[in-house]
């Protein structure tokens, strides 16, 4: 398992709520016409759901889903440059599914290959968003993010909160543009999820439009699942987490474009012959997480060995144990930390991800949440169900040397926990849509 112009018929009060009434109408409009790629039919959505095993989540489809490509102008990592993003538009369809539906916006996971879009009914995250929401009577709408696809941008800047807020919500703006076009029409309700990457550019986006397009969006829920919300935090930790080689210098090279300050030579912060390529090398156009490691692109190993051979220490050592470190600075920009949501807010992870440990990010967020006497936020851990479904005799593996150990947690990030929390966060959507 692993767009939409909204058509508004009554009156000025329906068109605030409903249409949104744009508070920039350049961003999130449209380049291309939207493209339906094709319809999964609910017969097709249920025979694939039924054989993975993902149907006791997702429930039986009730509608068909129109797959639309996406092209829509947003913003810059500054933003104060133009520039674009792709994405996919989930539409449901059918005879059972015309009432208006909730917009469900959608942030990916942390993505190398470039060339990848979500406008792709066999890509498995697009797959998984049909099954477990626009086959039940939600338009969903994800984007491919800046740097990624169509998008001219020239860098991904990732896990920089305020641009992929900007770039979330701008998709939200060019599903609601596109919806006229491919047969939608949207309730006006908008909810916010995303997984991995996603959760924190999800969180960001509910952050921002509450914050700054309160009137542009009714946002009604924010399902943020395995996030990596205190990246301050994780600078501390003693030992790397899986897949620190593909993360952390994708993070580091990002925020320096962003910032310009992280460091001043990359010969510093990137052993030979890493620092030779290491900028330019994510998200890239040709090789994946296997063949990055398999051509020795990146070093391959332990967590520990693969941070030891691509970083100079005495950067690493210098960000977590100095707050004035330039990368604990920037780290500390992009923390999600201190905020007050209006609407329904759900933190959805399992206990033993080894990739975005919920004792660093998901447990901090809530006890922050917690310290202002928040009442709108509820926390899962889906752990029990993880092994219960994946562990052998229904607990996780120990021995961290045998087969079982390495599938185990070397699935539990990207495969094992995802349709378990977008089953969480349909729980709390269906209460409120």
């Amino acid at each position: 398992m692993n767009a939409f112009r909204l058509s508004c018929v009554a009156g000025a009060a329906l068109l605030l709520v409903a249409c949104g009434g744009s508070d920039d109408p350049v961003r999130g409009s449209l380049i291309d016409t939207p493209v339906v790629v094709t319809t999964l039919s609910a017969a097709q959505i249920n025979a694939a759901t039924a054989a993975s095993g993902l149907q006791a989540l997702s429930g039986q489809a009730k509608c068909d889903v129109k797959v639309v490509a996406l092209n829509y102008n947003t913003v810059g990592a500054k933003g104060n440059d133009s520039s674009n993003a792709s994405g996919v538009m989930l539409v449901p369809a059918g005879a059972a599914c015309t009432a208006p539906a909730a917009l469900v916006a959608y942030a990916k996971g942390t993505d190398l290959e470039k060339p990848r879009t979500l406008a792709n009914p066999q890509d498995k995250e697009t797959f998984l968003l049909a099954a477990m929401y626009a086959a039940q009577g939600y338009a969903v709408v994800a984007s491919d993010y800046l740097g990624f696809a169509k998008s001219q941008y020239t860098y991904h800047p990732y896990l920089h909160a305020d641009s992929e807020a900007t770039t979330v919500i701008d998709s939200v703006r060019a599903a609601r543009n596109a919806a006229g076009a491919v047969g939608a029409t949207l309730s006006g309700k908008v909810m916010f999820t995303g997984y991995s990457q996603g959760g924190h550019a999800s969180m960001a986006a509910q952050r921002a439009a509450e914050r700054d397009h309160p009137t542009e969006f009714n946002v009604v829920a924010g399902a943020h699942l395995s996030g990596p919300y205190n990246l301050s935090g994780s600078l501390k930790l003693p030992d790397a987490i899986a897949g620190f080689q593909f993360f952390v210098p994708y993070l580091v090279t990002a925020w320096q474009k962003v910032y310009g300050t992280v460091y001043t030579d990359v010969k510093t912060v990137f052993k030979a012959p890493y620092s030779n390529y290491i900028e330019n090398l994510l998200p890239n156009p040709t090789l994946n997480y296997t063949t990055l490691l398999t051509t020795g692109t990146l070093p391959s190993g332990t967590p520990n060995q693969a941070r030891d051979a691509l970083f100079q220490s005495e950067f690493l050592e210098g960000a977590r144990t100095s707050s004035t470190h330039p990368l604990a600075v920037a780290a500390k920009k992009n923390d999600l930390l201190g905020w007050n949501p209006k609407a329904q807010v759900l933190l959805c992870g399992g206990a033993g991800d080894p990739t975005v440990p919920p004792a660093v990010h998901q447990v901090v967020m809530k006890a922050d949440f917690d310290s202002r006497g928040l009442k709108n936020v509820s926390s899962v851990d889906v752990d029990p169900m993880i092994q219960a479904t994946y562990g052998p005799g229904g607990k996780a593996p120990t021995d961290p040397t045998s087969a079982a150990f390495a599938t185990y947690y070397g699935s539990y990030h990207g495969t094992y926990t995802p349709p378990f929390c977008h089953a969480q966060a349909r729980g709390l959507f269906d209460a409120v849509k």
